[in-house]
């Protein structure tokens, strides 16, 4: 009985040192995004699984709601370009396609309700390598819709904190 006491108390710390190793380098998750907006209003020309990540993105990692009017917000997010494509990025010696890369282009700019640019016109460009395989089409084709889905939503997520990170940043005064 006092061995498997003894063991069970050895396993207990052997599964906690990493975690605890990880707490004292001062790692932590990234956690909420914290933005000084309370209502923001997405516009412009974003896809739909873009404007639906994105009302998620704020809805759940920020303490703002979605307007649906832009005069009922605080914060205007305008979503200038919303672009996704895929290269060709290496052939098998067959000549057949082995490998692509999915790109993602979001061009936004966010204002508040006085029309002063938060975040001025700016980009975001994302990019993910994926094998491909002949003999395995539609699971590749499943694959690259998860891939982009993903990318969707980090993109969103970067762009809130973007976003907050602009707001909070000293502004130049001019003369």
């Amino acid at each position: 009985m006092r061995v498997n006491h003894l063991r069970r108390t050895m396993l207990g710390f052997l599964a906690l040192a990493p975690v605890s190793g990880l707490i004292a380098c001062g790692y932590r998750l990234r956690g909420m995004v914290d933005l000084p907006f309370k209502v923001i209003a997405i516009t412009g020309s974003p896809s739909p699984p873009l404007r639906t990540d994105l009302q998620t993105a704020i809805l759940t990692g920020t303490d703002a709601k979605v307007a649906i009017n832009p005069k009922d917000a605080d914060l205007i997010l305008e979503i200038t370009s919303d672009l996704n494509g895929r290269e060709i990025l290496a052939y098998n010696s067959n000549g057949q396609v082995s490998a692509y890369r999915l790109n993602m282009r979001v061009g936004f700019r966010a204002y508040d309700n006085a029309g002063a640019d938060v975040v001025p016109e700016a980009e975001i460009y994302m990019t993910r390598d994926m094998d491909f395989s002949v003999s395995t089409v539609l699971a590749t084709d499943v694959q690259m819709q998860q891939f982009l889905s993903l990318m969707r939503r980090d993109l969103a997520v970067q762009i809130l904190r973007r976003v907050a990170a602009s707001a909070r940043a000293p502004r130049a005064k001019s003369f």
